[in-house]
């Protein structure tokens, strides 16, 4: 039984965003060259940001919304390809 591509992701930390950007990245078939263009953003970032590198705003905003007692959950729709531009 083949399984689908993961389409939602729980994020509590740095690592857990970085996957999910990996993710989303795999599944739109992008390179971190492509996504790097199309973004505007380094290369260098979303592999930095892929590997689970923290930046203080992430962790900040992460550990704010535990300490309410809020999930982040980054869900890709099926069909997802109306990304914004």
């Amino acid at each position: 039984m083949q399984t689908s591509p993961q389409r939602s992701w729980s994020v509590r930390s740095p690592a857990d965003l970085g996957r999910a950007i990996a993710g989303v990245r795999a599944e739109r078939k992008l390179t971190q060259a492509d996504l790097a263009e199309q973004t505007g953003i380094n290369r260098s970032y979303i592999a930095e940001l892929e590997a689970g590198a923290s930046t203080l705003v992430v962790e900040r905003a992460l550990r704010i919304l535990r300490r309410m007692g809020a999930t982040v959950t980054i869900t890709v729709p099926e069909g997802g390809d109306d990304a914004e531009q």
